[in-house]
Order: C-alpha cells, then structure tokens, then sequence
C-alpha cells in the first residue's frame, strides 16, 4: 500500500480533478494513494474508505500519530513562544506526532503546538455531542469538515472518531451504517441522531439538537420540534429515521 498522509492544514477531497469538493481531510490524516497523474493523486481516506483526489504536494510520507487537536482549532509555531507569528491554524481532529515537551508546548515535525488544545490519541473521548458543541458557531460549509467550516455530516463523523467510533463521511451512509434504529414512541437521549433525506443532527436531550445547517448558516442548537416543523415545511420533508449508537445502550 503507497500511505501517505495529508501535509496541509485542510485540503479538500474532489470528485475529480478541478472538480467540486466531496469531503475535506485534515494534517495527519493517513490516505492510500490508489494513482497519480498529472500532479493529482487518487486517493482512499484510511479512516472512513472516503475515495477522491488531492493535490500530490498537499500529501507527505506518512508517520504514526500520537496526539489529536481536541480544541476547535489552534495554532503552529515555529518555536515555544505565544508571542512568535505563527506558521498555520490546525483543526479540531488534525493528528500529530509529538516529539517532546518544552514549557507550554509540544513539538512536532511541523511545528509548536500548545499542549492545552492537544491530548494522545488513547483514551477516546466518551461523549459526542460534547465534541460536536466545541463546533458551535462554526460556519456551515458544504463537504467541510473542519474548525473553519463543516456542514452535518462533517459534525458527525468528527464527533465519533473523537470517541472511537468508526463513521463513514455522509449522511445516507451514516443513516445506513450507525447504531440502530429506536422503536416508535421511544424517548430521545443525548447522542441519539435524527436523520432526515440529506441531512443529520444530535440530540443533545430530549427536546435539542445540535446540527451544522443551512439555516442558521452555522452549527447550532435548536429545539427538536423546532427543527422538525420547519425542515418539513421548506420541503425536505419528515424525520427518516432516528438511530442510537450502540455504545449508549
């Protein structure tokens, strides 16, 4: 297999060439280089089988993670100073491989990193809808799956793989593969997932949710019934399903 992994901060995954973006991937993340041509590689994302192409020189000869950002973003720096300019803004979920300690920070290959928005990769986090809330306010970008911008599906997947748990990148697939399905009349809990066609979001408690939407252009917190009421009324239609992952039971 020809691993490498993603060498920028957050590069977008395309259909094709030049074509519209399908997901994004973050620093760290470990791709398999399927072909390479023209400076574009056709690539499958390790951590959810995600195929499409990326920019050759947005990759780098992979190495084995030790750490995950856990804050909603942080900065690189070229040295264990605050005050030094910084070399690039990380996303939440962006993995890394720390070298060593010096004051405030860890150092990486790539650079500083304060070691308050860091944590190793073992233990997981335990609850997702804690991890999706550091998005909140985030805005909503279609295929987006970073601190800088996510849409619904992005919230998911990066809220479980923070808790270990496997998720592929899209709503239907999500709708498909996650937990199982609750029985008719059985109350919501938090971590629970509401899907509609084309769209996902948490439950945080019986009565909100938490979702990256179009309406509010952002992730945030609306009331179930709410949410509900009106993704029906502007034509997306009903709630499709509702899924409880199996770590919740």
């Amino acid at each position: 297999m020809d691993r490498r992994q993603v060498a920028v901060p957050v590069a977008d995954l395309l259909e094709a060439p030049g074509r519209r973006r399908a997901r994004q991937v973050l620093m760290g993340q470990h791709v398999e280089v399927l072909e390479g041509r023209d400076g574009w590689c056709n690539v499958r994302v390790l951590a959810d089988g995600y195929l499409g192409y990326l920019p050759g020189d947005a990759l780098g000869m992979a190495e084995e993670a030790t750490h995950r950002v856990t804050s909603r973003s942080t900065h690189l720096y070229p040295e264990a100073d605050f005050k030094s300019r910084e070399i690039a803004a990380l996303s939440h979920g962006s993995r890394l491989t720390v070298r060593r300690e010096e004051g405030r920070f860890f150092e990486t290959r790539q650079g500083f990193v304060p070691k308050v928005h860091v944590a190793p990769l073992d233990p997981p986090e335990r609850d997702p809808v804690a991890v999706a809330a550091r998005f909140l306010g985030t805005p909503y970008l279609w295929g987006g799956n970073s601190g800088f911008g996510i849409d619904c599906s992005g919230l998911v997947q990066a809220a479980c793989l923070a808790c270990g748990i496997d998720c592929p990148g899209d709503s239907g697939m999500q709708a498909d593969m996650l937990g199982r399905a609750t029985r008719p009349g059985e109350a919501l809990r938090r971590n629970d997932l509401l899907f509609w066609k084309g769209h996902v979001a948490w439950a945080v408690d019986e009565a909100t949710l938490l979702h990256a939407n179009v309406f509010h252009m952002a992730v945030a917190f609306e009331g179930v019934q709410e949410a509900i009421t009106r993704i029906e009324a502007q034509g997306d239609g009903p709630v499709t399903v509702r899924k409880r992952l199996e770590v919740f039971e």
